[in-house]
């Protein structure tokens, strides 16, 4: 059985063995996350080429998603490198205390603007919310603090504001230096961290431009302002993440698990690629096995829709990076095996088609879910019409027949689609194109004589946005 469901994994030092990686991808990884919040561009460039190596030495093609640093929010470092905060007690927040002098009383801040953003009576949460303070005073570049709930805390931890509102943009000068390497090197995905709305989006998408590069663009929703403004995001996005480290901090872990289906829902049905992340199988950093928990949360996500599950530290400093994406994989196959009929899908039955390419991809995914076909190919330049069919839940395969590398990439974040290298040019009449067609699908195992198969195509081969027809043909061998 196929897994539709996609696997992004992070790189890192766990992954920086071409053998472990080139595993890790025949084990069913299938887009290779570069986080630019950690390591150095050298790093990054280094990760990159190991992805492409190992992606050549796995023979399957590998889509690679830059994951930009965006601006969190972090406390500088402490004195002895840690303290133990104990309820009740006053705690300072201050941006003009050096980098390294943190104490017990007080601890700087990287984000200068922080004494504008809060007022008594705010709520601030460090270390993904296990450190609760109240704002009692602001006080020029001091925010005086009350521990409402404290423990260890260590250096350069995260800070937010309960309810959002922090106001540093979501590109920061060193996002822009990423996002110009992104676009050099041809990368497939680029995710925009702390988006707050469908400008900073179109900002990114922009500025890649700009620097010749056409990544698709990932939208992070983890503020309190993105969940405000999600319509327009999804709207200006080509792909959502729900990035649930933050978003669960900013808005209370009580919302989390209702804010990830609508997330999944709206941007299935606006035909937007959604990735549910963060700590999907958090405790095989350390262990050969996810917990029971854990299971059941990435077999919801899949049940909802997720094109793609993410796995960040279990492969990127985790001591199993392999079996994490295997047991990840074997989770998903289980979870798609229970996903609810797919005859009665209402996607889109209210409203118009945006264009043919929609109205085809839609037609395909209705006759495939009532008819006995065996497989979907779309002949296609960009990927669109495998991504429309992609947001029709099935469990038949559909098969992006493509000659471009970077199309190629791209679908492997669709759910249910999977790229096949093949060149329509040379196919100068329909005999010797479904001829083609067909010797490739019986030499990849894909089908078998006699199966029917639905194939989509233009009538000009090798234009984009062309796709205006489709047939249902049965297989033969010539």
């Amino acid at each position: 059985m196929l897994k539709r469901t996609k696997i992004v994994a992070t790189m890192g030092p766990a992954t920086d063995d071409v053998e472990v990686l080139t595993q890790m991808m025949r084990a069913g990884m299938d887009v290779a996350r570069l986080n630019a919040s950690h390591g150095t561009r050298e790093d990054l460039a280094r990760r990159l080429e190991l992805v492409r190596e190992a992606s050549r030495r796995a023979g399957k093609p590998i889509g690679v998603l830059l994951d930009l640093g965006g601006p969190k929010i972090r406390i500088e470092s402490f004195r002895e490198g840690r303290v133990m905060l104990k309820e009740g007690a006053r705690f300072t927040l201050d941006t003009s205390l050096d980098p390294r002098a943190g104490t017990e009383e007080a601890v700087g801040v990287a984000y200068a603007d922080l004494p504008r953003d809060v007022a008594p009576g705010d709520v601030l949460l460090l270390a993904d919310g296990q450190i609760v303070l109240d704002v009692e005073a602001v006080k020029g570049t001091c925010i005086e603090c009350r521990v409402r709930v404290g423990g260890e805390l260590s250096d350069r931890k995260g800070l937010n504001r309960q309810g959002g509102g922090i106001s540093a943009p979501a590109l920061t000068p060193k996002d822009l230096d990423d996002i110009r390497f992104a676009a050099e090197q041809g990368i497939d995905y680029i995710a925009v961290s702390f988006a707050r709305d469908a400008k900073d989006v179109e900002q990114a998408r922009q500025l890649a431009r700009q620097w010749g590069g056409d990544p698709r663009i990932v939208a992070k929703i983890e503020r309190h302002e993105a969940v405000t403004n999600l319509s327009g995001i999804i709207e200006a996005a080509d792909v959502i993440m729900v990035a649930r480290g933050d978003l669960a901090v900013e808005m209370g872990y009580a919302e989390l698990t209702g804010l990830q289906k609508t997330i999944i829902h709206q941007s299935r049905a606006r035909n937007r690629v959604v990735i549910t992340a963060t700590q999907m199988m958090e405790s095989m950093i350390q262990s050969p096995v996810p917990t029971r928990a854990e299971v059941s949360d990435v077999a919801n996500a899949v049940m909802d829709g997720t094109d793609a599950v993410m796995l960040s530290a279990e492969t990127a400093t985790g001591r199993y990076p392999v079996k994490a994406v295997e047991a990840m994989a074997q989770v998903i196959v289980g979870a798609e095996k229970y996903q609810l009929s797919h005859s009665r899908t209402r996607h889109r039955v209210e409203g118009q088609f945006r264009g043919t390419e929609e109205a085809i991809a839609m037609a395909v995914m209705y006759t495939a879910n009532h008819m006995k076909v065996r497989a979907i190919v779309a002949l296609t330049e960009s990927g669109a019409t495998p991504l429309w069919m992609s947001r029709i839940r099935s469990d038949i395969p559909i098969y992006a027949f493509t000659r471009h590398e970077a199309t190629s990439r791209r679908v492997t974040l669709y759910r249910g689609v999977y790229p096949v290298s093949f060149d329509v040019i040379g196919a100068d009449t329909s005999a010797r194109l479904y001829s083609a067609i067909f010797a490739r699908l019986l030499e990849l195992n894909l089908v078998t004589e006699g199966d029917l198969v639905i194939l989509t195509k233009g009538e000009l081969s090798g234009v984009q946005g062309a796709t205006n027809s489709m047939l249902i043909l049965e297989v033969r061998r010539h």
